[in-house]
Order: C-alpha cells, then structure tokens, then sequence
C-alpha cells in the first residue's frame, strides 16, 4: 500500500479506478513513467455494465491480466440470444479465432477491482477515497488537480491528465461544461437481481438474452456467477414517467412489464428477486471533445451510449489503451503532443459514432414502426450535427477498418448483426460471412491524423511510413 497522500507531482495523473482508468494506468506504467491514480472511493464497489465484448481478451493479454480474470470464475459468455421484434435468433462467438472464443458475464465490482489491483501490481501509484476536487489550467493546458481524503488535501502537478471519472465528468462537465444529452435514447434503466432462475435453453452458453417489449422498451438479462440473474429493463423517459403515475410506482411498472414479456416472465417464474431496484436516467451524452492540451477523458467520462449491444467496458478499455498509446508517444516524442491528442480525440470519436450508428439502427428496424420508443430512439438533427455519419456508415458497411491479425472480436460481432438486422431468423456469428471491421488503427491504411497505432515491441504511436 502506497502513502496516503499523493506525490505532488507525477508524470500521468489518471482520475478514476473503473476500466478505463485501470487500463491507462497499467499500461502507460508498463511502458516505465509514473503514474498516479486517484480513485474516491474504495474497491471493490458496485457498478453496473457486467455484459462484456470479445473484445475484451486481447486487451486484458495487452495488460497482463487475463489469468488476474479468469481466475474470478466470472460466467464464460459464449453468444447473445435475442427474442426481439417478434423474432428468435442469436449470435454465437465461435469462428471469431482462438483469441476471442469468449467474453465474460461479471460481476462489475469484482472484475473492476482485479483491473486495479493489476493497475497496482505494474507499479501504479493507486490512492483509493482520495477524490479529485478540481483541475487548474496555466495558459490553456491542464497543468494541476487539488484531491482530498481523511489525510488532507493537497495538490498534484503533471504531465498529462487521463479523466477517466465517468459519469462524474470531471473535465467535460464540470470544468469546461461541454458535455451535452443525446436527444434520442433519452432512456430510464431499472435492474434487480433474481435467484433461482430457469436458463433460456435456445441460448448459447453464458449468453446475455435480450427481450424486446411491442411499445415500450425492452429487458436485458445477465447470469453471473454468483449464482444471480441481473434483469434489467429500459424504457424512455416518457413512457416511465407515465407508467410510474398510472401504475403507482417503479416496483409496480417493473413488475407490470415483466408481465407483458411472457417468455422472461416464464424465465423468472417460482425464482425470487433478492435486492431492491437500482434506477439510472439520463445516461446518454458525449463530450464536445475527448482531448485537449494535457488532458484526454476516458471511458465514461468522454461519451456514453446505450446498454443495448453491451459497449460500456470496451469503450473504457479501448480509449484506456488510446490514450495510453497517444501519452507514451508524446512523453517519448515520438510525435508531438498535439499531434497525439489529435490522433486519439479522432480514434475514440469515430468508434463511438461506429456504436453510436449501429444501435440506432438497431432499434429503427427492431422495434414496432408505431412505437413511441422507436421513434424515440432515432438520432435527431442535434444528434447528427457533430457526426461524421456518412463516413461512419461507408466504414461500417465497408470493412475499412479490418486489421489483418483481426485482434477486435468485437466488431466482427457488430457486422454479424447485420444478417439479423436483414430480416433472418437465426444467425450464427461465425464462417466467413461477417466483414473484419477493427477501431484499431495499426496498419498504414488505418491511419488518423497522419500516425497508427504500434503494439510492438512497445505500445505507442508511429507516422505512417515509419
């Protein structure tokens, strides 16, 4: 365990313990700077996002810590299943190739804490309860934070800043106030967790089940190795509002639409809920930017979708790697610094539009063509105003964005979507069918902004050609 209180200066200062954080954290300490993590709280604690990506395993072998995972005994997630629009289908992870088989159903609290500890173990200067209080910017550039805990408060300088304090947005929303809410998937979540259970026996192994409702939104349902089912539903904020006042209150609308899913509800039928229901709201929003002169915002903190295709974590993961990858180039002058911030406000921006696309189709085709949640979830001109969507579309229906050692299982898993997204039935993800489309940017056709990014032998940036 380090000194309670924080060095007053460090090299890479990362905000916030989640994924994003935690993967920033080890890796820009795997390449030898100092870096030091304030986390307000103490781990491990809940979070919600336990559905994760294939994309998942070759980050975790990037940071060392798949063994750290595995050994969790988290549910192995082997597929989806969808009841979904009057449809049955589901996606099945075998043909993505050996590294990407699987994902994992976990438990967010476990999982996050064995990142951090990883984070801890590469030499990471973690200080958990310490919570940062504001960032001081000198001639534009972020250049100190001021923390408090039980042992003080103080202040560190550093080199770069990593936001990675999610939904709190540091930076983005309470500093320079450019964060602003999608107008579509204006959303309400409501979860418990159930025992008891009966599986979904056209499900692939370990799979998350998707159930869709005719009018209102739809459930998620997730096992987990604590012997749990987390069932959660998603509905727009109108359609709650009103259901809750008719209805007389959130258990009443919960239980109410459970009702209406007769294949969900036979799912849970003689199982008993064991905790009360957890209510998010207003969930969706992206910053104005991602990067800037000595900060980059992670995760959450940067942007956040939809739970519908389960990207929470491999955002967080992915922009922990960029931005890592971005810092230890600038900290190495490999490149320069705005040469690297602009590399990775282009590499996160354009993965997220990617997600962003696909789930609104996803509900455009899917849900009802008289549904008020449809229609509710279609992008508003607001919404598209900051998007490249055009190019967005041409990458996703293209394959441009293929690596050839084909890393990313996870977008593999979103071009698959498409067979459904047509109108099939049944789709198995596997063969050769489904287009090789990666948000790693590592060969020289892949570029942005002039450099790609390089695994080996070390993480970082190069210019193309180079």
């Amino acid at each position: 365990m380090h000194d309670e209180r924080p060095a007053a200066e460090t090299d890479v200062l990362v905000v916030g313990g989640g994924p994003a954080g935690a993967t920033a954290a080890a890796l820009l300490a795997l390449q030898g700077h100092e870096v030091t993590l304030l986390e307000k709280m103490r781990f491990p604690r809940y979070h919600i996002g336990e559905s994760l990506l294939p994309s998942l395993l070759p980050l975790l072998d990037l940071l060392g810590a798949r063994e750290a995972v595995e050994r969790r005994g988290f549910v192995r997630k082997t597929g989806a299943y969808y009841d979904w629009g009057g449809q049955e289908w589901e996606l099945r992870f075998g043909g993505l190739g050996r590294s990407a088989l699987y994902s994992f159903q976990v438990v967010r609290s476990e999982f996050d804490h064995a990142l951090l500890d990883h984070a801890r173990d590469q030499g990471v200067r973690v200080h958990e309860e310490t919570a940062v209080r504001s960032v001081e910017f000198g001639d534009g550039r972020a250049v100190t934070a001021t923390w408090s805990s039980a042992a003080g408060t103080g202040a560190i300088s550093y080199r770069h800043l990593v936001d990675a304090s999610g939904r709190a947005g540091l930076v983005s929303a309470r500093h320079l106030r450019t964060r602003r809410f999608h107008d579509a998937f204006r959303n309400v979540a409501l979860w418990g967790y159930w025992r008891g259970t009966a599986p979904v026996e056209a499900a692939p192994a370990g799979a998350i089940c998707l159930f869709s409702l005719p009018e209102d939104g739809w459930f998620w349902a997730i096992p987990l190795h604590d012997g749990t089912l987390s069932v959660g539903l998603v509905t727009d904020q109108h359609s709650f509002a009103a259901a809750r006042q008719s209805l007389g209150g959130t258990e009443a609308l919960y239980s109410d639409r459970l009702r209406r899913c007769p294949v969900l509800a036979r799912l849970l039928a003689g199982a008993e809920r064991v905790t009360p229901l957890r209510v998010e709201t207003d969930y969706s929003y992206v910053a104005e930017r991602f990067s800037g002169p000595g900060w980059f915002l992670a995760g959450d903190a940067a942007c956040f979708l939809d739970p519908l295709l389960s990207t929470g974590v491999h955002l967080a993961m992915y922009s922990g790697m960029l931005a890592a990858a971005s810092i230890t180039a600038a900290l190495r002058r490999h490149v320069g610094e705005t040469e690297a911030s602009a590399f990775y406000q282009h590499a996160y921006r354009h993965a997220y539009e990617r997600l962003l696309i696909l789930v609104g189709a996803f509900y455009d085709i899917h849900q009802g063509r008289d549904a008020h949640f449809r229609r509710a979830q279609q992008l508003s001109h607001r919404d598209q105003q900051d998007l490249r969507l055009h190019e967005s579309f041409l990458h996703i229906v293209s394959g441009l964005e293929d690596l050839h050692d084909a890393q990313d299982g996870a977008a593999r898993l979103f071009a698959a979507l498409r067979e459904p997204l047509a109108g099939h039935r049944k789709v198995g993800l596997g063969g050769h069918g489904a287009s090789r489309m990666t948000p790693w940017p590592t060969s020289p056709d892949q570029a942005i902004a002039g450099l790609r990014l390089v695994l080996e032998p070390s993480l970082g940036l190069r210019r193309t050609g180079e």
